[in-house]
Order: C-alpha cells, then sequence, then structure tokens
C-alpha cells in the first residue's frame, strides 16, 4: 500500500496547481454505480479489534453526488439536526470506500461533521470485486488522472453545501494512503480549504502524463495547513522524505506538522488490517479532530 466560501462544481475551472490539472480531461462512464458491501476483498484476513460505530443520531448511507458525467456513488455521514456542519472530504486508500472508510466518516459525524467520500475510482473500475492489491495499483489506481480527482472532490464539497447542510466556510479533508496523497494535492488546489490531515500518504513515487507532481512537488504550494501523520516503522514511506515535504512547505511559509510514531507501520489507524496499531491509532485520531477544530473545521 505504501507501494471561497463558493464551491466549485465539478465543471468549473479548475486552478491553484500549475502541472497538475489540465481541463477539460477526458470523462468515462461509472463502472462502479454503487459502493461496495462489507470490507474490501482484497483483505486477506479480517482482524477482530475491527471498530464499528453506530449511525444513532445520523443521517447515513450511500449517496449519490452529481459529477460532471453523472451521479458519483459515495458515503455520507452527518448529525441530525439542522447544521451548518463542518464538512470533511474523506479521501479513500487505494481499496474503494468500503466499510472501514464508511465507519471513519460515522466517527467523523459523532464528532459534529458532515463526512462525504466520493469513490474516486468508480470510472476506472470495480473495487468491489478486486482482490489483488498490485492489480488494483496497476489497472485502477495508475490509470486514474489527478485532475479527476480534484473535479470529484470539488463535487463532493459543492454537494455536501448544497444536499447535505454543509458549512462553506468550514471545509476540511483527511485521508489514508493513497488518499494521505491526495491531501497534500488537494491541499495545493482548493484556495479556501482550511486543513487537511494526511495519514501516511506518499510524498513521492512516479510522475506520469496523468499523475504529473507529487506531495513533495506541490508542498510550498498548499493553501491549507496540513498535519501529517506517518509511521517510522513504514518501509515504504522514509520519514527522510516526509521531512523535506514538510521543510520545503515551511520554506515557503506554509503550516506543515508532522508527527512520526517510530514503531508504527504502514496503514497503522486501519483496525480492519495486521497493521494496525490502537495506541498510535487513537493519538492521531484525537490529534486530527483538535487540528481541523483548530484551524475553523469544527
Amino acid at each position: 500500500m505504501s507501494n471561497t466560501p463558493d464551491c466549485p462544481s465539478a465543471d468549473a475551472p479548475l486552478g491553484g496547481l500549475d502541472g497538475l490539472l489540465t481541463p477539460p480531461f477526458s470523462r468515462r462512464g461509472f463502472v462502479m454505480t454503487s459502493l461496495m458491501t462489507g470490507l474490501t476483498l482484497a483483505t486477506t484476513s479480517v482482524e477482530a479489534q475491527v471498530i464499528r460505530t453506530d449511525a444513532e443520531g445520523l443521517e447515513a448511507g450511500e449517496v449519490k453526488i452529481p459529477a460532471g458525467d453523472g451521479p458519483m456513488p459515495g458515503y455520507r455521514a452527518m448529525p441530525v439536526g439542522e447544521g451548518p456542519f463542518p464538512v470533511v472530504l474523506v479521501i479513500e486508500e487505494i481499496f474503494g470506500v468500503h466499510e472501514y472508510i464508511k465507519d471513519i466518516c460515522r466517527r467523523l459525524a459523532k464528532a459534529g461533521y458532515c463526512a462525504v467520500a466520493p469513490e474516486l475510482y468508480a470510472r476506472q473500475g470495480d473495487l468491489s470485486t478486486m482482490t489483488d492489491a498490485k492489480l488494483i495499483i496497476r489497472d485502477v489506481i495508475s490509470k486514474t488522472p489527478d485532475a479527476q480527482w480534484m473535479a470529484d472532490l470539488d463535487a463532493a464539497a459543492s454537494w455536501a453545501v448544497s444536499a447535505s447542510r454543509g458549512d462553506p466556510a468550514r471545509i476540511g479533508t483527511m485521508g489514508w494512503c493513497r488518499g494521505g496523497r491526495g491531501v497534500w494535492l488537494y491541499a495545493a488546489h482548493r484556495r479556501d480549504l482550511k486543513a487537511a490531515v494526511a495519514w501516511y500518504g506518499p510524498v513521492g513515487g512516479d510522475r506520469t502524463e496523468i499523475q504529473p507532481r507529487t506531495g513533495t512537488d506541490v508542498a510550498a504550494e498548499i493553501n491549507a495547513p496540513i498535519l501529517a501523520l506517518y509511521g517510522g516503522a513504514d518501509t515504504g514511506i522514509p520519514v527522510a522524505t516526509v521531512e523535506a515535504a514538510r521543510d520545503k512547505a515551511v520554506a515557503a511559509g506554509k503550516s506543515v506538522e508532522l508527527v512520526v510514531y517510530p514503531e508504527a507501520p504502514h496503514g497503522f489507524h486501519a483496525d480492519y488490517r495486521p497493521s494496525y496499531r490502537p495506541v498510535e491509532a487513537k493519538d492521531g485520531w484525537a490529534r486530527a479532530l483538535s487540528f481541523l477544530k483548530s484551524h475553523g473545521v469544527g
């Protein structure tokens, strides 16, 4: 796995990240028209400590988010009430919006947020049927344009405000693994983003025509403070690379707060995997909520 108050719609001009966004880009039909049930099939064994958050006091469930080429499947959880609620865009791992990501949305909703997780790979493949992480990366992840990601996250934010009582002045994002990479890119893309939390997201990697820039490349351009939560025992993301991205951002007058858990591996928040570390996960979650609130998303 290592491996403005106005919310622009998916059809709005995209800006803020030269070299990454090159609209118009080719759209394609949705392969996934609904979300998977349960946990990803790419997990060989499900750990006993899986956290299950109930929906009492919440409006929670699968939704259809208007995108530029049709309804995009996603999951939303928010408190029952009038709102407006601060918005957190939840960016998935490579495995799709499965039960772990849905549960994260409910955890955020219990904390007072409108949490929306769009299925960002719905055009490229059906992640509900895929069992091999290497094939997911080769056939789906590597073929998903970053420009598409940014537009779909913008569409999800617009929908959260228009249809889910979200507050346009309080928008943040949080992502895990590949979604952590997306946090760095989205923080450089969206000018009105208030705060962002990246859980062990790669900041380097190969550059391609459709994925032309890395987290390190855009670090000096971020528009929102980032809380970066990483594992010191992550064999795929050297801490030094994240420190370099942080230093680049700080040198440009930006804010990145890096927290490294020395003994934690990659995926230490993923309670359904053997990589889960409950102490580090609990501490990181508390830090994430505090960070969002301290930066105006709460």
